[in-house]
């Protein structure tokens, strides 16, 4: 059987440098980045939960349910994917992996999630990669975009966690390596500039 997957959108962030707001909800080609980000997990998810903070009713139209983080003073996103993990071991113990990814990337893979859950080739179905975490990259970047992967949830406990990169090198790292051509498939949206350039990326490319 398909091992269930939990599929985490961190929207939990202040968007300081887009002026305030949910960057989710910035549309690029004609569709948010959510629309976007919600069609690329969905078939490859078993479920989808959002973190994001504040008043929850602003995400009703997804009918997903909205987690805020559990540690003070909008920590970082670590503090979204800690929130996604504590709500997977109370509502859905069957997650074996949660798969977290940004809310301001608007042209994530859509084979994310099979390759950052692929179990080693030869191995049985049961078997787990050593690390803790598989993290996905683009431009041959080795150090990749630790906020964008999967994190094997029966091997997890709220001991584990730490800063983002003091974290990952404590309990190991696998990465998934994408291609950067011909536009990085984790371009993310932080700046009005990026935005414009996702507008861009869009209309050159008519599959998104």
């Amino acid at each position: 059987m398909r091992p269930s997957i939990l599929g985490l959108v961190l929207a939990g962030g202040l968007a300081r440098r887009m002026g305030g707001g949910d960057k989710a909800r910035i549309r690029i080609g004609g569709k948010t980045i959510l629309e976007r980000v919600l069609a690329r997990l969905a078939p490859q998810c078993t479920a989808i939960i959002l973190n994001a903070n504040g008043d929850p009713a602003r995400f009703g139209d997804t009918g997903l349910p909205v987690v805020p983080d559990t540690v003070p003073d909008f920590a970082g996103p670590l503090a979204g994917i800690l929130a996604g993990l504590d709500w997977a071991a109370a509502h859905a113990p069957e997650v074996a992996d949660v798969v977290s990814v940004p809310g301001d990337c608007p042209f994530l893979p859509p084979d994310l999630v099979s390759r950052l859950t692929a179990r080693p080739a030869g191995s049985r179905p049961s078997a787990r990669l050593r690390a803790l975490r598989r993290m996905a990259a683009s431009r041959g970047r080795r150090r990749g975009r630790w906020v964008c992967g999967a994190i094997c949830a029966t091997r997890w406990s709220r001991k584990t966690c730490a800063r983002s990169r003091a974290w990952t090198a404590r309990h190991g790292v696998a990465i998934a390596d994408w291609p950067p051509a011909p536009f990085d498939p984790f371009f993310n949206v932080n700046t009005p500039e990026d935005a414009a350039e996702a507008e861009r990326i869009a209309a050159q490319q008519c599959d998104l």
